[in-house]
């Protein structure tokens, strides 16, 4: 996180979760015992994709980017590390919504609790919408809004990392305003906060 943006940078970090595998090029969320990785694009083979299952160590060099918030590995090579795998433990982030502490932990696994959905939309009729302004159809990227202590956060659920036919995809579609709800997701950025939900939970 020292590292000046578009510095090489190299890490070691272990898979969390795939987004996305396009053209000899992946995009991962990683973690390690101190800090999250996004990883962006990084050179891959589809064979290593298929290998780089959750809690894989993997060494990555490539050049610490900024985009509108999220910090990111992009342009970037890796390599398969020796160790133990890990998985990170979820940390529960809700008390730290709306404070300046909450960036120091972007790309984490996280969970939120005890939010109500709100509306979205024009008219803030809907409880989601498929893209951010509503321009998209089933399969997309899910937008909803979820309120705490009077403030409101846009939470996505990225159709990459889970698409139409998760459990997530279908929970955020079955969702009424009012609803109060549990989630878990990757703490991503994106002209402030905008995680990565991957479980939701109606209470």
């Amino acid at each position: 996180m020292a590292a000046a943006v578009d510095e090489k940078v190299t890490i070691e970090t272990y898979v969390q979760a795939k987004q996305s595998w396009w053209e000899d090029k992946a995009t991962l969320y990683t973690q390690d015992q101190d800090g999250a990785y996004f990883i962006y694009n990084v050179a891959c083979s589809q064979e290593d994709y298929d290998k780089l299952t959750p809690g894989t160590k993997i060494q990555v060099t490539g050049y610490k980017a900024e985009w509108s918030g999220e910090i990111e590995i992009m342009d970037a090579t890796f390599e398969f590390a020796e160790g133990e795998e890990y998985i990170a433990p979820i940390e529960d982030m809700t008390e730290l919504l709306g404070t300046d502490e909450l960036i120091e932990n972007q790309n984490k696994y996280v969970a939120f609790k005890g939010m109500t959905v709100e509306g979205s939309g024009e008219n803030a009729d809907q409880p989601y919408l498929y893209n951010w302004d509503g321009s998209g159809a089933e399969g997309d990227d899910l937008y909803f809004n979820v309120s705490l202590n009077g403030q409101t956060y846009t939470f996505t659920v990225e159709s990459y990392l889970c698409d139409n036919t998760t459990d997530v995809y279908n929970a955020v579609k079955n969702l009424k305003i009012g609803d109060t709800i549990d989630m878990e997701g990757f703490l991503y950025w994106y002209e402030g906060v905008n995680p990565h939900i991957t479980s939701v939970t109606v209470k």
